[in-house]
C-alpha cells in the first residue's frame, strides 16, 4: 500500500535546472534506500542517483558534480536537485525505495515524471 508519487518535471532548456521530488505515502513503513533512475525509448533503465543502506549516495557518472541527491526523512521524500543539464538527459524519472513494511522488504517503483531537455 506504499505508494511512490514523483514531481518536479517539465521542460527545461539546455543548462538549466530542476528540481525532482519523490513522496512516500503510506503508514508503517521504513525506508532502506532509495533513489532516482531514468528511461528512454529503447534503453534500460538506468542508474541516476540514490541513498544505500548505510545513508552514501551512489551517482551515474555522468551525473558527478551537476546532480545532487537529498532527503527529508520526516517527510519520507527524496529530492533530486539537477543542474547544467544536457539535451541526452531528456526521460522519464523514476523514483524508487526499497522499504520494510510488516517485516517484509518491498520494492517500489513510482509513476515517473517527464524530464525534456531542449536545445
Amino acid at each position: 500500500q506504499v505508494q511512490l508519487v514523483e514531481s518536479g518535471g517539465g521542460l527545461v532548456e539546455a543548462g538549466g535546472s530542476l528540481r525532482l521530488a519523490c513522496a512516500a505515502s503510506g503508514s508503517s513503513f521504513s525506508i532502506n534506500v532509495m533513489g532516482w533512475y531514468r528511461q528512454t525509448p529503447g534503453k534500460q533503465r538506468e542508474l541516476v542517483a540514490r541513498f544505500t543502506r548505510g545513508g552514501s549516495v551512489d551517482y551515474a557518472d555522468s551525473a558527478k558534480g551537476r546532480f545532487t541527491i537529498s532527503r527529508d526523512n520526516a517527510r519520507s521524500t527524496v529530492y533530486l536537485q539537477m543542474n547544467s543539464l544536457k539535451p541526452e538527459e531528456t526521460a522519464d524519472y523514476y523514483c524508487n525505495a526499497e522499504l520494510i513494511r510488516d517485516r517484509r522488504y518491498l520494492e517500489v517503483w513510482g509513476q515517473g515524471t517527464l524530464v525534456t531537455v531542449s536545445s
